[in-house]
């Protein structure tokens, strides 16, 4: 904190989660207000950004308020300096810190109210669909689930080449080439080191992976950490108590590799799995179906 204050840095970016007493004694340090975020601090950020639906909007504030809650006393330390180390109990810094912590706790309670209606409004549709075999898209953010859904279905799906573009679950139907009709479902992107109070604010929107019948762990051929990204997929659906369904796994953008070596020792690896280029139709048939026809 001290070298930041010499070199006039005022934002700190911390690559983990601090937790609350830490967070107020690193700010105590500074001699002046230096702005910390840590890593669950920035992803509620980036969320934030990319919400578009009134659902996804409700969860992130939900896990938002919930970060902030035990955090809040952080946010007062001024007055603390302000009136000193004697005889400051009950002073306005304290009263202020119980309103906001009450207020808090109230939007709280009233967003997972909003949210439970919402999950209950899904399991019906869910249940509308018992009949119908169930497929989810699930990935670390950027693997290119959403850009595998456009080509297969045909639904333009919002695209980019950015962390968490896609923040909402998106469910399409599929004819397969023995003419059965399946639902295939696009989710959130993993991250490592993803809250729980995230992944647990978004168990409505995950709720597709919960109950599909099989899942598709889609996989950038091209990271620099394909064990790790694989790793995270697999801790985040024994999160959800889904680890044991059936999967396929698929290694996305084949047309981005530029050491041919890497098809032989991912292939060599992973027991020979599925590789594509969704964004070129590489070893996607003509109706883009190829990679489910033993669904």
């Amino acid at each position: 904190i001290n070298k930041s204050e010499m070199l006039n840095i005022d934002t700190i970016f911390i690559n983990d989660e601090i937790n609350p007493s830490y967070y107020k004694n690193i700010v105590k340090l500074g001699k002046k207000k230096i702005k910390i975020i840590d890593r669950t601090k920035l992803i509620l950020d980036i969320f934030n950004l990319h919400a578009k639906t009134n659902e996804a909007k409700k969860q992130i504030e939900l896990a938002t308020f919930e970060y902030m809650l035990p955090r809040i006393v952080g946010q007062w330390t001024h007055l603390e300096r302000q009136m000193g180390g004697v005889g400051t109990t009950g002073g306005p810094g304290e009263k202020q810190i119980e309103i906001d912590r009450r207020l808090i706790r109230k939007s709280i309670e009233k967003l997972k109210k909003e949210l439970k209606r919402i999950q209950t409004q899904h399991n019906n549709q869910i249940k509308n669909r018992e009949n119908i075999f169930k497929i989810a898209l699930v990935g670390y953010t950027n693997s290119g689930k959403s850009t595998l859904l456009k080509k297969i279905t045909g639904y333009n799906a919002y695209i980019e080449d950015q962390l968490f573009a896609t923040l909402e679950t998106v469910t399409k139907k599929l004819k397969l080439p023995s003419n059965t009709n399946v639902l295939i479902s696009d989710t959130v992107g993993f991250l490592r080191k993803l809250p729980h109070n995230l992944i647990a604010s978004f168990r409505s929107t995950l709720s597709e992976i919960i109950e599909a019948d099989l899942i598709i762990k889609v996989i950038d051929i091209n990271s620099t950490d394909i064990e790790g990204h694989l790793n995270t997929i697999n801790e985040t659906l024994d999160y959800l108590k889904v680890g044991d369904k059936k999967f396929l796994l698929v290694f996305n953008k084949i047309d981005m590799v530029e050491n041919d070596q890497l098809f032989n020792i991912v292939n060599k690896k992973y027991n020979n799995p599925i590789m594509i280029s969704a964004i070129n139709d590489l070893n996607l048939d003509s109706k883009k179906v190829n990679i489910f026809g033993g669904a």
